[in-house]
């Protein structure tokens, strides 16, 4: 593994400073970022959409992929414990409930991006399209299934994928024209 195509070890602030220490700030980092995004909404056609994903997608591009990983287990594992952190509150029913599929998507999908931007995606704007859509896809698909098997498939895709598509590809544009546009400018 290269680390330095790890968009976060190529920030100077982070040298000299013990890994364990710089893995637990990001992770309370970007569960915050995560917090925070799933609490603004931000008008948009046909729904209000939230930065949810776009922050996954950072996290995917720029962490490693054992770090995004853990950032969004401990995200989960926060709203488990009833801190506020999801878009309507926290407690363990949002890891049984209707949007649970989605929550569980974006940690695989952070996951599965942060290996494509290991292996040099985040640094293209092509290739980096490559690895949100992919991650997106994930988010969705296990969204839509977990959501299906609770009110319907046909209903699920109506309420669940349908009308977020426009928002959704706006958030993978913004992803697309910053990580790499990041990677050219830090290194």
């Amino acid at each position: 593994m290269n680390t330095s195509r790890i968009l976060i070890n190529n920030f100077k602030i982070f040298r000299g400073i013990n890994q364990n220490i710089i893995n637990i700030f990001l992770i309370l980092f970007g569960t915050l970022l995560l917090t925070i995004s799933a609490k603004v909404q931000v008008p948009f056609w046909p729904v209000p959409m939230t930065m949810q994903t776009f922050v996954v997608f950072l996290i995917g591009s720029t962490y490693g992929v054992r770090l995004s990983f853990f950032t969004l287990v401990a995200y989960l594992l926060e709203g488990a414990i009833g801190l506020p952190v999801f878009a309507a509150g926290g407690g363990i029913v949002y890891l049984t409930g209707p949007t649970a599929g989605y929550l569980y998507g974006m940690t695989i999908a952070a996951a599965v991006i942060s290996y494509f931007a290991n292996i040099g995606y985040s640094t293209s704007y092509i290739k980096s399209f490559i690895s949100i859509i992919i991650g997106s896809i994930i988010i969705f698909a296990l969204g839509v299934l977990y959501l299906g098997s609770i009110i319907g498939y046909n209903k699920a895709i109506q309420a669940g994928l349908l009308p977020f598509i426009p928002s959704e590809l706006f958030k993978i544009a913004l992803a697309v024209l910053l990580i790499p546009t990041l990677n050219k400018i830090i290194k």
